[in-house]
This record gives C-alpha cells, sequence and structure tokens, in this order.
C-alpha cells in the first residue's frame, strides 16, 4: 500500500462512502439472502447475488466491491481491519484473493489446478475456501489442491505477500479459527457444511477439535451427537453452531475452556444459523435471509437491517438463445416441422423455409412434453401455468390461446401421447395411473394404476381402439398389458417371467412390438468364477389376429399350376387402418415371435408397413445405433448413430437427433444415412424473465420434493408450511445460486 492510502483511516473512508450513499437514497428497505458474513469494527462485508459488498454494522445501504461475473465468497477481514481476504473466479478457477478492505484491485494468492466439483452450489463446496487469518500476514484457507477425493480437503496458510502455500500438520480439515497466541487450532475434521442435510445424526455429524502445534496433540471439546461446526475462538471461549437443542436448529453456542461449560446463545427455530464468522468485538451470521450480529461484550445479539441499491445486472433478462437447451423434439404430421421444448417453451422450427416459432413464450411458465397431433392441428404439452401439471392443447401455429384440456393435477404428469384419430390423449403420473382424456368433452378415462412404480411406455393402436403399455409389477417383472376402449377390459400379453417394455403397435395393426429380457447368455469372471448377464433383450412381436400369419412362418416355393385360379387382388383403401382391427385374445401370448436380431438393449421400437425401426445400445456398441428390419427382405439394416429419431404421421419422413445438439428431417431412410442439411434453431431465443423463471422453478422443486419423496408423510413435516416459509425468501433472489441456495435449504428440512 502506498503512503498516502496507510495514511487515510479505513473507519473515516467507509463512514464518508457510507453516508455519501445514504444520503440521496430514500428510506432503506431490508434486503435478504445475505451470505457468508464477515465483521471488523463497526463494519461487515459479506457475498450478495455472487459479489462482494460492504456496510456498516449497524445496519444501512451497502457498497460493492467487487461486480465480476465470477462468485465472490467467505470474505474475512484482517485482524488489523486493513484487507479482505476471499475466494474468488476471476481467472477461472476458484482462488484465494485479498484487496484493501476498503476496496481495490484484487491481487491473486494461489495458484491450483482446476477440479470437477467447485462451485458454491455444489455439496462438496467451491475450492479453496478463505477460513480466517492467522495473523495480520497470513491467511488460513481450505483447499483440495493435493486431494483426489472429492470430498476431502486439507487447510493451509498463505502470506498476503504472495509465495507458496504452506499446509497445516493435519490430514484434512475443515472450518478452523486460531488461539489468539496461534499455538492452537480449533477445527473441524469433516467439512460438510455445503451438503443439505438438516438433523443429522450420522457418522459425519462434525465435533470441534483443538490441534496443539507445540504438542501435535488433537482433543475434542463441547462433544454431542449432534451437528457441532464452524468454531470460532476469542479469548479464552470458542463460539460455534450446533443443532443440539430440541428445535434441531442450528443456533449459535459458546464453550468456555476454563469451565468446560457449554452456552446456548441464540434460540432461533425457523431457520438456521449460516456461516458465521467472528471479528475483534462482535460474530455475524445469516440466519433466514438476513444478518445477525452478537455482541461479544454485551452478549446480545440484534438483526442488521442492509439494504441493496444497485443495478444487479445477475438478476436482469435479455434475448437468450435456447438451441442448445432442447429438452424434447417431434416431427409434424407431413414432416414439414419440427417441434421442440427449450427452456420451457414450445417451438416449431422449418424443415427449409418459413419462420421459428415460439408458440408459448411464456418465462415464468414451464412447459414440456410437446406433441403434435396427428392431423397436424393441434400441439399438446404439459404446464405447469395453474401451479400444477396440466395438458393443454394449442393450435399449430401458436395464433390462438392455448386451452387448458385436464384440471384438478395433483402429481407430476408423464410423456401426453395423442390418439390416431387425434381425439383423445393418453398420460400417466407420479400417482401410478395411466389415464387418457377426450380433448372435446374432457370426459378423463382410468385405464390402470400400477401398485409397483410408475408405468412410463404406452401405446394407441392405429383404430384408437386399444391401448398397450408396460406395467411394473410387484411379485413378478415388467408385463405388457393390452387394454380395450370399448370393453373396458385388461389382458396380459405377457407372463411376467422376463421383463418386457416398450409396446408399440404395428402401422397397420397386425401387430404388437416389444423389447423384453428373455436372452440369457452368461458372462464368467476369470478370477471369482461367478457370473453375470448382459445384453438380454431382444425385438418381440405378437400377432394381433389368430389367422394373421407371423412374418417368420415357414415358406416353400411351389410350382405354380397352368389354369389353376388366382386369388383376387388386395384392392383395400387407403382408410382401412381406420377401421377396427381385428384381436383375438384367446392364446395370445402363444402368438409371440422373435426378431432375428442380436440381443443388446432397445428403445423406441417404430413401424412403417414392413419395416421397424429401433435403438440400440448393447455393451458392444459405443453409441446408440438406430437400425431398421424389414420383414419383406428380413434383412436387419444399420443406419447410422443417432441419439434418436421420430418419424412422421404419414411415413414419409424422419426427424434425427445427431451430435453436437443437431437434428435433421429426412425422407425416410431405409440405408444407410447421409445427413446432408442440418435443421437451422438459430431463431430459437425466448426473453428471458430470470425473475419470472426462478419463481418458477422454486415452486416446480417443491411439487416435485411433494411428488417423489419416499415418504408420502413428508417425515411428518408440513411441506405446505415449508414452501410458504422458503417463498418469503424469492422477492430477493438475484443470482441462480441464491436461489439454489434457498431450494437446498427447503428441501434439506
Amino acid at each position: 500500500m502506498s503512503n498516502v492510502r496507510k495514511s487515510i483511516p479505513v473507519c473515516a473512508v467507509l463512514a464518508l462512502a457510507f453516508g455519501l450513499i445514504a444520503a440521496v437514497s430514500p428510506a432503506a428497505a431490508q434486503t435478504k439472502l445475505l451470505r457468508f458474513p464477515a465483521v471488523h469494527g463497526d463494519t461487515i462485508a459479506f457475498t450478495y447475488a455472487g459479489d462482494l459488498w460492504i456496510a456498516p454494522a449497524s445496519g444501512g445501504t451497502a457498497a460493492r466491491l467487487t461486480a465480476h461475473p465470477g462468485m465472490e465468497v467467505f470474505a474475512r477481514f484482517s485482524p488489523d481491519g486493513k484487507w479482505i481476504a476471499f475466494t474468488g473466479q476471476y481467472d477461472g478457477n476458484t482462488e484465494v484473493y485479498v484487496m484493501p478492505a476498503e476496496g481495490g484491485v484484487p491481487k491473486r494468492l494461489t495458484i491450483t489446478a482446476t477440479l470437477d466439483r467447485d462451485d458454491v452450489s455444489d455439496r462438496m463446496g467451491p475450492n479453496n475456501i478463505v477460513m480466517g487469518w492467522r495473523d495480520a500476514k497470513s491467511i488460513l484457507f481450505r483447499s483440495r489442491m493435493i486431494e483426489p477425493n472429492s470430498f476431502k480437503g486439507q487447510l493451509f496458510t498463505i502470506s498476503i505477500d504472495g509465495g507458496l502455500a504452506e499446509q497445516l500438520p493435519l490430514p484434512r480439515g475443515g472450518f478452523g479459527s486460531y488461539s489468539p497466541d496461534g499455538k492452537k487450532l480449533a477445527y473441524n475434521q469433516v467439512f460438510r457444511e455445503f451438503r443439505t442435510w438438516k438433523r443429522y445424526r450420522g457418522g459425519q455429524a462434525d465435533d470441534i477439535s483443538i490441534y496443539d502445534f507445540g504438542t501435535k496433540q488433537t482433543v475434542k471439546v463441547a462433544t454431542d451427537p449432534a451437528q457441532d461446526i464452524i468454531p470460532m475462538w476469542v479469548g479464552n471461549r470458542i463460539y460455534f453452531v450446533s443443532d443440539r437443542d430440541s428445535s434441531k436448529r442450528m443456533n449459535l453456542y459458546v464453550h468456555d475452556l476454563a469451565t468446560e461449560r457449554t452456552t446456548p446463545l441464540t434460540k432461533f427455530v425457523e431457520f438456521d444459523v449460516k456461516f458465521p464468522s467472528h471479528g475483534d468485538n462482535a460474530i455475524v451470521f445469516e440466519n433466514g435471509g438476513s444478518l445477525y450480529k452478537h455482541d461479544l461484550t454485551a452478549g446480545t445479539t440484534s438483526k442488521i437491517s442492509v439494504e441493496i441499491r444497485q443495478d444487479l445486472v445477475s438478476g436482469r433478462g435479455g434475448l437468450l438463445d435456447v438451441s442448445k437447451n432442447v429438452s424434447n423434439f417431434e416431427i409434424s404430421p407431413d414432416g414439414s416441422r419440427a417441434l421442440f421444448g427449450a427452456r420451457g417453451d414450445v417451438f416449431t422450427v422449418p424443415a427449409k423455409y418459413g419462420p421459428t416459432r415460439n408458440i408459448t413464450g411464456t418465462p415464468g411458465i414451464h412447459e414440456r412434453n410437446s406433441k403434435w397431433s396427428p392431423d397436424g392441428k393441434w400441439i399438446s404439452y404439459i404446464s405447469d401455468a395453474t401451479g400444477e401439471d396440466e395438458i393443454y392443447v394449442q393450435t399449430q401455429d401458436g395464433l390462438t390461446p392455448p386451452v387448458q384440456v385436464t384440471s384438478g393435477g395433483n402429481a407430476y404428469k408423464y410423456q401426453p401421447v395423442w390418439s390416431p384419430d387425434s381425439k383423445k390423449l393418453l398420460w400417466s403420473d407420479r400417482l401410478q395411473r395411466l389415464q387418457f382424456i377426450d380433448v372435446e368433452t374432457k370426459a378423463v378415462t382410468l385405464v390402470n394404476t400400477a401398485t409397483a412404480w410408475e408405468i412410463t411406455t404406452y401405446d394407441w393402436s392405429p383404430d384408437s381402439r386399444w391401448i398397450a403399455f408396460a406395467r411394473p409389477e410387484e411379485l413378478q417383472m415388467t408385463t405388457v398389458n393390452l387394454y380395450s376402449l370399448d370393453s373396458r377390459q385388461l389382458t396380459p400379453m405377457t407372463d411376467g417371467w422376463s421383463t418386457s417394455t416398450s409396446p408399440v403397435f404395428s402401422s397397420d395393426g397386425k401387430y404388437l412390438f416389444f423389447a423384453s429380457n428373455r436372452t440369457l447368455n452368461p458372462i464368467t469372471s476369470q478370477t471369482e468364477w461367478n457370473h453375470a448377464y448382459q445384453d438380454m433383450a431382444k425385438i418381440y412381436l405378437v400377432t394381433m389376429a389368430k389367422d394373421t400369419k407371423s412374418p417368420f412362418a415357414p415358406k416353400s416355393d411351389e410350382v405354380k399350376v397352368d389354369g389353376a385360379e388366382e386369388k383376387p387382388k388386395d384392392d383395400k383403401k387407403k382408410d382401412d387402418a381406420k377401421k377396427p382391427m381385428t384381436v383375438d385374445l384367446d392364446g395370445i401370448q402363444s402368438r409371440i415371435a422373435v426378431l432375428p436380431i442380436a440381443s443388446a438393449n432397445y428403445r423406441n421400437i417404430q413401424s412403417v408397413g414392413e419395416k421397424v425401426y429401433y435403438i440400440r445400445r448393447g455393451s458392444k456398441d459405443e453409441k446408440s445405433l438406430l437400425l431398421m428390419y424389414d420383414f419383406g427382405k428380413e434383412k436387419e439394416t444399420e443406419l447410422g448413430a443417432f441419439n434418436g429419431y421420430e418419424i412422421s404421421t404419414d411415413g414419409k419422413r424422419m426427424m434425427l437427433g445427431l451430435e453436437g445438439n443437431a437434428y435433421a428431417i429426412v425422407d425416410l431412410p431405409t440405408a444407410k444415412v447421409e445427413v446432408k442439411d442440418r435443421l437451422n434453431l438459430s431463431d430459437m431465443r425466448v426473453t428471458l424473465d430470470r425473475h419470472a423463471e426462478w419463481n418458477q422453478i422454486f415452486h416446480e422443486a417443491w411439487r416435485q420434493m411433494r411428488d417423489f419423496f419416499f415418504d408420502p408423510g413428508m417425515h411428518g413435516v408440513d411441506w405446505k408450511g415449508m414452501h410458504d416459509r422458503y417463498a418469503a425468501l424469492l422477492p430477493y433472489v438475484n443470482h441462480r445460486t441464491d436461489l439454489t441456495y434457498v431450494l437446498g435449504e427447503m428441501i434439506a428440512e
């Protein structure tokens, strides 16, 4: 620092800055979600929306110290109050930095390798976390620079003048604090503060250890089955947070080393005390998004009301390209357009000419699982516009308002599928129901309810009168079942000895295809002589009518006799496919045949005429392969390596998912595919409203925990009450990590 800078007291500079800001500001309103606070004298530092800020310890308007797009966290004042050490991401990696306490250019101190898990939202926490100071020249930090295990880390010190970091003589460590004479260290041996576990009492519930650098001995203090974390050594006392009281909330405690007495200092019951740190005369911490100060002399705790008045660009929106965020794709019935779901909106993209259309355009609503009706008029999708998952339909051009089809939703919904006559929609949900709805009358019919797990694969017959689906079973393997819309009767198509999934009708309704694990070719270990089964599935078919010959029935070349009466030619009309199918249920399980293909894993089976298409991924396949089996030629053909495909309703075109988030529409292939033209997704953009998105994400995350948590009773937690408690913090979210923090705390309940 220059002589000029040293001659100006830091407190005077800060007081002047805060005074000027307050002079031009209206009455203050408290900002919440202020995290990782630190204190020295009359000044606090903290992180908000990814940046570092300082404010008077008595409250008021904050001044920003950093404005880098990366995260700046864990500010810690030096003992003399001249410096702030912190963890930042200025140069890409997360490293230790130091800057003047009144602001200035940060100086990087550490240079470490890039880690896979290095984020403030990761349960391992960020790398190189500043813990505090050993003295006015040395910074204590936790790092994983030499540790291959992401869960573990070691404690280091580094000088503000630079140089190499020095590891403390401890095998591992979490948060720590030096004794006033620097001869001992109070620390946690386990580091789990970023894991969203509340009321934890397992093997990773941490204790406070004291390491003596002279004797090299370690002892534990204030032991309890609960979690005792983040020790702060002040005088002859160690302050820490623990959830050892009856409410099992993290509160501030103090342990007197002389009397060995542990005393609670706070009694919060709604939110936990988070990431406290101590200064020369106080401890600061966050609780429920607000900052609090515990006066070490008076022993009192008070809230610090801080206001942020800045542009907060991290919360602003704009026009965003979402072509790399595709969640589902589909092809129009005639192959002229593609249908995409991306970042919660629904788009149609031309095969070659015309505009890209965002037919929903709702940043605060999540639309997903879009599907084109076979007649081309409608696009269906699931939307949470009401606060629950409901199915909507909208004209394919997006020019008319969407129509809500279902109502009373109370569970997560899976992919709706149109009936071939475009009159009904079939879907399943987290309550393990399979249902369909008449789009015009809104009448809902329950097809079946599984008792073991959700029903996730289902298909309509070409005449819209039958439904095939795979149902997980409790006492046997998943079975394929057939449901009649006329009789409302259910018929099992497989016996349950082998897992059978992914049923799909042939385009002419003669067959039902499905994948089944019936191939048992064990592989044997060379050392342990045990065995395992891989690649158990093949594709099977069952003839729907008993007089329909199997495509693999024996053939015989016979002599044509002159004068023999020829059979009349089949002069069926094109709409024969819409006529009722012939289904003979008696003996249907005995009419199963297998395609002569390799055993592997199969998915996405689709049929067009005498050809059946499918995706294969076996243990010997490096990538997912698209293949076709031609019944006429009795031959399998590999079409290429693709991530997925969809066939147009008219059976003439196919949409392919390529590597690199690319897609193409091609004529229905019968040989190796060479993609020449890719779809132009450059106009797939949304008008971004981050706050609307963050609100939607919060509410959907709450619903998903409600729907998918293994205990329907939510461990006795008032889940609606938790929603309301944490939703109160949403207005203060101005960074994605802030939202992740709120979600983690809510789910941890």
